[in-house]
């Protein structure tokens, strides 16, 4: 997946030029066909140096660390930049426009991080190949979204990609179900009744608050729940979360959608929150006291992810999420870290 031999001495020009563009633009097809790990490590490599000199925000950050990128030869050795300078600055390649403007929900007095995105085709491809690379045709399902607090606010990236998949499908019935609890439970059993395969994907509190007053047996669907209270309820666990639906809705397991507004990629659980990336993402885990240093296999940290499809904005993000690698490739959401647990780039946030 070489670009061209000259790549490190296009990378080093102040202003990406017409070349250095058409040649990172391959990228938003080609990481869609990386197969194996060598493939992922050239690509990410090669992703790297690019953003290195020409994303601004990264640039400063580096900088910041006294990194010289082509030192860099490992994934392991990349600095992961922190998803809080989404927050405060535009992250976003030299002279690149963004398309859309994606921003988290945030908590009360915080402010929401942004996330500009060059190319809504390349969101669409990724949200598309990781859908059916795990559940199949998405023409298959009928997708029912019990999402309120994202309808609620404007620029959620998560309405956006479901709002892709109903395009997608097609099926008669789908969308959005805010508060009505009664319509949804009757298409839950119309869809029941002929058999017809339905994801239910929804907030945690929603799909807890439709649980207590409906309790559809459902054998002909899949229940995702994509975590958060946001403050509605009280925060519980995921295995508590978890037993509760299942419980409710008379199902094996309950499956579980992994995402951030600073990515354009998703991780999927089919089952006991245990998460699958796409061959185009990587998650690695730092160690919370030494966070350039990545930890071993089923030991707890701070979660980096490595999201290919942002060739646009930032690649490498280290997030707020605490988790664990497990032997089979999968990964766990442990928890989140509070503030005082964040290291000291207090600085950056004023300096950049």
């Amino acid at each position: 997946m070489l670009i061209t031999q000259d790549f490190d001495l296009f990378c080093r020009m102040q202003k990406p030029d017409n070349k250095v563009i058409e040649e990172i633009s391959h990228f938003e097809k080609d990481i869609f066909e990386i197969r194996d790990e060598a493939d992922f490590h050239e690509a990410a490599m090669q992703i790297f140096r690019f953003q290195a000199v020409h994303c601004p925000v990264y640039f400063d950050y580096l900088s910041y660390l006294k990194t010289d990128y082509l030192q860099i030869k490992q994934l392991q050795d990349i600095p992961f930049m922190p998803a809080e300078f989404f927050k405060v600055h535009r992250v976003i390649t030299n002279s690149m426009n963004a398309e859309e403007i994606f921003l988290s929900s945030g908590t009360t007095g915080m402010e929401a991080s942004r996330h500009f995105v060059h190319s809504l085709d390349l969101y669409r491809e990724s949200y598309s190949r990781t859908f059916t690379r795990f559940y199949g045709n998405i023409g298959d399902y009928c997708i029912l979204a019990l999402l309120p607090s994202y309808l609620e606010r404007t620029g959620a990236s998560l309405i956006y990609m479901v709002k892709g998949l109903m395009e997608l499908s097609k099926c008669n019935g789908q969308g959005f179900f805010a508060h009505d609890f009664d319509a949804l439970n009757q298409l839950l059993l119309l869809n029941e009744k002929t058999q017809q395969k339905t994801l239910l994907i929804g907030v945690s509190f929603a799909l807890l608050d439709f649980a207590e007053k409906y309790r559809p047996v459902l054998s002909n669907t899949i229940v995702m729940e994509t975590g958060g209270m946001k403050g509605r309820r009280n925060e519980i666990t995921r295995i508590e979360l978890h037993d509760i639906l299942r419980h409710a809705f008379g199902i094996d397991q309950v499956h579980s959608e992994y995402g951030m507004t600073e990515l354009l990629s998703q991780a999927y659980s089919r089952g006991n929150g245990r998460f699958f990336s796409p061959p185009w993402m990587r998650v690695f885990i730092r160690d919370i006291y030494d966070p350039f240093s990545c930890i071993e296999t089923g030991i707890a940290g701070g979660v980096n992810i490595i999201d290919l499809a942002n060739i646009w904005s930032c690649s490498f993000i280290e997030s707020k999420d605490i988790g664990k690698i497990n032997t089979d490739g999968s990964f766990e959401i442990l928890g989140r870290m509070d503030n005082t647990d964040i290291r000291g780039c207090n600085l950056m946030f004023s300096s950049m």
